[in-house]
């Protein structure tokens, strides 16, 4: 698949309901945000890159209307498709976007600019949008200062490879100043709360380049996390836990 990287076009393709279920949903609160730092109103053409399953559209079909969503793997659209009839979803990639110039007026990635952070995405965000345009990039974050949300890290971390990540911070790189301005952070404290099953298991086997492994390699991971659950005294019998979070949300400016 074109412009898609091997880890996601595989991985989001064999457990796109993985990713459905065991993904976190967005903060409420964070619907403030996108009215208010990215100007969203009922009026708004918006955009949705990379919408996966429609997570975040959800949340962003409550504010607008006016809104196209942009999905390059089929078993994500199908899934999108299920939860969002009503929100128009397209076949493209962030370095082809099947939309006329200066048509939006809002482009918002929620957890998926790290996927294609490289200047002909930001030209292209730049063309499909129109003039004083704005650029909102979110990410549900695992809160690693909680011991057993670092143990999960240290659990997947040696199966990255070459997966661009959030957390490695190389996604900043392709702000040079051409495009866009610099992104300015918001942060919103959150929790994904259910079962270990759906929060800890589903949504480490929904991460791409854990779907992407090998059946044995994967039950070997999925392995360490269930003796992780059995075994820590914060997760240990329980029915259900809140997993902590922080929400990042940064905004950026079209460039004249």
């Amino acid at each position: 698949m074109k412009d898609v990287h091997a880890a996601a076009s595989t991985g989001f393709s064999r457990y796109s309901g993985n990713y459905e279920q065991g993904r976190p949903d967005y903060p409420a609160a964070l619907q403030d945000w996108l009215r208010h730092a990215l100007g969203i109103a009922p009026g708004t053409a918006v955009l949705d890159l990379g919408a996966g399953t429609g997570k975040f559209t959800r949340l962003l079909s409550a504010l607008a209307p006016q809104l196209t969503a942009v999905e390059p793997v089929a078993a994500m659209r199908a899934q999108f498709t299920e939860h969002l009839a009503q929100v128009p979803v397209l076949d493209g990639t962030a370095q082809q976007i099947p939309v006329a110039d200066a048509s939006q007026q809002v482009l918002v990635c929620a957890q998926a600019f790290h996927w294609f952070a490289d200047s002909a995405a930001l030209a292209e965000m730049h063309r499909v949008l129109a003039p004083g345009g704005r650029l909102g990039l979110v990410w549900n974050v695992r809160d690693e200062s909680v011991d057993w949300v670092a143990r999960i890290t240290e659990i997947i971390t040696p199966y990255e490879g070459d997966t661009p990540r959030f957390h490695t911070g190389r996604w900043r790189n392709a702000f040079d100043g051409r495009w866009f301005s610099a992104p300015q952070l918001s942060t919103l404290p959150h929790v994904h709360v259910g079962s270990p099953q759906t929060v800890i298991l589903e949504r480490l086997r929904s991460v791409s380049f854990i779907a992407a492994l090998p059946q044995a390699e994967q039950d070997k991971v999925m392995g360490q996390l269930q003796a992780l659950i059995d075994s820590h005294p914060a997760l240990k019998g329980r029915d259900s836990i809140a997993f902590p979070y922080q929400t990042q949300a940064y905004v950026c400016q079209r460039l004249a």
